[in-house]
C-alpha cells in the first residue's frame, strides 16, 4: 500500500509503499518512479530500498461519540444497505434516499456483512425510533464483512435521512474518520 509519495522532478517520483508479510510484519521501501507525459500511467525506475516509516499523524477527534442500540432502526437501515452494497444482498436503490446514485460494488467481494457498532455523531437522532421526516443523522457503521478468505473489520461514514417515517441513506463518504484517530 503507498503511504508517501514526494515528487522529485517534473515525472519523477519517490512512492513509499508498506508491505505487510505472512507474519503481520510490516516493512517499508521508497520504489523510484517516472510518469509519462500525460502523467496517466506510472512505471517503476529502479528497484526499491528499504526504508524506516512514516511517523504516525496526530490523530483527529472523531464526531462519532455516541453508540446506537443494535437493534434501532438506525443500525438495521445501515446494515441492510452495506449488506446489499458489499455482499449483493439485495438492491442498493430501496435504501437510498431520492436523488442519490450508488452502484453495489460489483462483483459483490463478500457473502455478508454484520454490524458490529454504529457510532453516530448526533445523539437524539439516532435514539428516535421514529424522528422527524428530514431528521439526518451521520453515523459510522462498524461492520465485519466475510469472504471465503476471512473476516475483514470494515467501517463506513454515512449520513441518513427519514423520508415516509424509515430511514434512508442520503450519502455515503469514500474516507472515513476511525473511532480513535485520522481520516483513512
Amino acid at each position: 500500500m503507498a503511504v508517501r509519495s514526494v515528487q522529485q522532478t517534473g515525472t519523477a517520483w519517490s512512492v513509499t509503499v508498506a508491505a505487510q508479510y505472512a507474519d503481520g510484519s510490516v516493512r517499508y521501501f521508497a520504489v523510484p518512479v517516472v510518469a509519462d507525459s500525460s502523467g496517466a500511467s506510472f512505471t517503476a525506475s529502479g528497484a526499491p530500498g528499504a526504508v524506516a516509516g512514516p511517523a504516525r499523524a496526530a490523530g483527529v477527534q472523531s464526531p462519532y461519540t455516541v453508540t446506537v442500540p443494535t437493534d434501532s432502526e438506525v443500525c438495521a437501515a445501515a446494515g441492510e444497505f452495506l449488506a446489499a452494497y458489499l455482499a449483493g444482498a439485495g438492491e442498493v436503490d430501496r435504501y437510498l434516499a431520492p436523488g442519490v446514485r450508488l452502484s453495489p460494488v460489483s462483483p459483490a467481494p463478500y457473502q455478508t456483512v454484520t454490524v458490529q457498532q454504529i457510532l453516530a455523531a448526533d445523539h437524539e437522532a439516532a435514539a428516535e425510533s421514529v424522528p422527524a421526516e428530514g431528521t439526518r443523522v451521520r453515523v459510522m457503521a462498524e461492520v465485519e464483512a466475510r469472504d471465503s478468505w476471512g473476516r475483514w473489520p470494515l467501517a463506513y461514514e454515512l449520513t441518513l435521512k427519514v423520508r415516509s417515517g424509515r430511514w434512508e441513506v442520503a450519502s455515503l463518504e469514500s474516507g472515513t474518520v476511525q473511532a480513535g484517530g485520522a481520516r483513512s
